[in-house]
């Protein structure tokens, strides 16, 4: 009877944490993302980005953010942080066009409104089923 109920505690608290969610920090290589062929497909080289540093000239809009999820399902945590940081620069890039500007500049990660300012590394959080990358920046002309 004792082992009984050891088995069947023990078998309860693993699937509870089989259940139980994740959110892993991960900080990673923003050279890496960018020398991606997926980065090579979405991004456009004529916006130029400055991570963790001012751009040069005027700005146009401070301190905007973007905060995109992607599917993490059958992908490493890599795989699917590297895709929801290209996707965040990639909505910067379609922003600054859209303003008439040339750069994105201060880019910083932003997850749950705290900064993680670097100019080699960027801040992804990955699920069992999502992953997600947020950005603050500055669309500069």
């Amino acid at each position: 009877m004792k082992l009984i109920k050891t088995v069947t505690l023990a078998l309860s608290v693993l699937a509870i944490a089989a259940c139980a969610p994740r959110n892993t920090t991960h900080h990673l290589s923003i050279q890496d993302a960018l020398n991606s062929a997926e980065a090579k497909k979405v991004l456009n080289p004529k916006i130029k980005l400055y991570f963790g540093q001012p751009a040069p000239g005027k700005t146009l809009v401070k301190g905007a953010v973007t905060n995109p999820k992607t599917n993490a399902l059958n992908k490493t945590d890599i795989e699917a942080c590297q895709w929801a940081f290209l996707s965040a620069v990639k909505r910067f890039q379609e922003r600054a066009e859209k303003e008439g500007a040339t750069k994105v500049g201060n880019l910083v990660s932003y997850y749950k409104k705290q900064e993680y300012k670097s100019t080699t590394k960027y801040e992804c959080h990955a699920g069992r089923s999502i992953a997600g990358v947020a950005l603050k920046g500055d669309i500069v002309k």
